[in-house]
């Protein structure tokens, strides 16, 4: 496989129902659910694009196809907001599609877990590292999270996965990883468990939805059978990188907003409410 460094891909996997948000997400995909002013998939993509990746690759789903025409251009829009005093609206509308970025959408024919979407993506992917995201994790760092997994892969050539620390009693709704440390925001994986009831949790040291891979994943998400929730769980295959020691876990800066949670969702659209200046 090939050891080269320089992350130019990143997979979205957005193939899923988002049924706590029903009704909303009946016809709207989740990831298109706004925070502010910008739908959940526009600030993922804004974090990828930070992190020097050039191509969006989206593993989609049906009814997903609002996805698609965000990230496309829409000349008669652009056209009506070229008039003179909307400078500020047209300038918005192009951030959504960053000139030498290119978008590549994958279609998960079956709903068979974040391991599946994953490998979906092998065709495009090819024999690069490269980041997955997760967009109902919005993550509000300076750099962002995306960038300093990357920064930690150019160091190490591992698979990186971004943790934090979790309460003892939500174990059990993450990837929960063992591990010795290296410095104040490294620490080698020695093991990995996925949704691990609190006793036997090994730690509270979570993956929270950002991670940069080694090609390597393919070969291991393609022998790995269904798991827990009858699901190809990506945990499964990572686990079985870890005895190759080529795992490490980043501790990242920032403040993460479960976005696939109402309360999170809620939060998030607080929380930037307020930095731009529209809450008390």
């Amino acid at each position: 496989m090939s050891q080269q460094r320089t992350v130019r891909k990143a997979v979205f996997p957005v193939g899923g129902s988002g049924t706590r948000f029903l009704p909303a997400t009946k016809a709207m995909p989740k990831e298109m659910l706004p925070v502010v002013d910008k739908p959940l998939i526009q600030y993922a993509v804004e974090e990828a694009v930070a992190a020097g990746i050039e191509q969006m690759i989206f593993v989609t789903g049906r009814n997903k196809r609002a996805i698609e025409d965000h990230f496309d251009r829409s000349p008669e829009l652009e056209a009506i907001l070229r008039a003179p005093g909307k400078e500020a609206l047209f300038e918005a509308l192009q951030s959504a599609t960053p000139p030498g970025i290119n978008f590549v959408y994958v279609r998960q024919s079956e709903p068979l877990g974040l391991g599946h979407a994953v490998l979906c993506a092998q065709p495009v992917v090819g024999d690069e590292p490269f980041a997955v995201i997760l967009a109902d994790d919005l993550i509000d760092a300076r750099p962002g999270v995306t960038a300093q997994l990357v920064a930690s892969f150019e160091r190490h050539g591992a698979s990186i996965l971004g943790v934090q620390d979790v309460p003892l009693e939500d174990t059990s709704k993450y990837g929960i990883v063992a591990t010795t440390r290296i410095d104040d925001e490294e620490e080698r994986v020695t093991g990995i468990v996925e949704k691990p009831r609190p006793e036997e949790a090994p730690s509270r040291l979570a993956v929270v939805g950002r991670y940069v891979l080694r090609p390597e994943i393919f070969d291991e998400l393609a022998r790995t059978g269904r798991g827990r929730g009858n699901e190809i769980q990506l945990t499964d295959a990572i686990a079985r990188r870890v005895p190759h020691g080529e795992v490490i876990a980043r501790r990242f800066t920032g403040t993460r907003f479960d976005c696939g949670s109402k309360e999170g969702f809620l939060a998030a659209n607080l929380a930037l409410g307020r930095r731009q200046g529209l809450i008390d």
